[in-house]
């Protein structure tokens, strides 16, 4: 990947479901993805995942990179949380893309669009 990505949960939800289109797939497959702590956790605290599925995600994000909270990511996280009407989770994604100047690929885009400064794009749009 030429631009750096950080992927949102929802897309990689597509991508194992084989749902993703074939321009997101080539944006995920094309280079080292990176993903927030969040996505991390989201992808591997449903209560209905198996074994198998665990190990499989479990392999698959030992090959990206996982932006852990740290404290710039956290001041940025308190200021959006400050200065807008955002969850907390959606809030700490966006401010691990901001920290690290990273587009983040989500078929969430409507979540984010109240972020001038962040660059989203959704790839079954593209």
């Amino acid at each position: 990947m030429e631009q750096g990505y950080l992927v949102d949960t929802n897309i990689f939800i597509a991508y194992f479901n084989r749902t993703l289109p074939e321009n997101g797939m080539a944006l995920i497959e094309g280079g080292l993805p990176c993903i927030s702590v969040i996505t991390r956790i989201e992808l591997l605290g449903w209560t209905l995942i198996s074994e198998e599925e665990v190990k499989m995600i479990s392999s698959f994000l030992s090959d990206v990179i996982v932006f852990s909270l740290s404290e710039p990511i956290i001041i940025k996280t308190i200021a959006l949380r400050q200065s807008l009407k955002i969850k907390t989770p959606d809030a700490i994604i966006a401010a691990t893309a901001l920290t690290h100047n990273l587009t983040l690929l989500t078929r969430n885009t409507s979540d984010f669009k109240q972020i001038p400064e962040l660059n989203s794009v959704n790839p079954f749009e593209l």
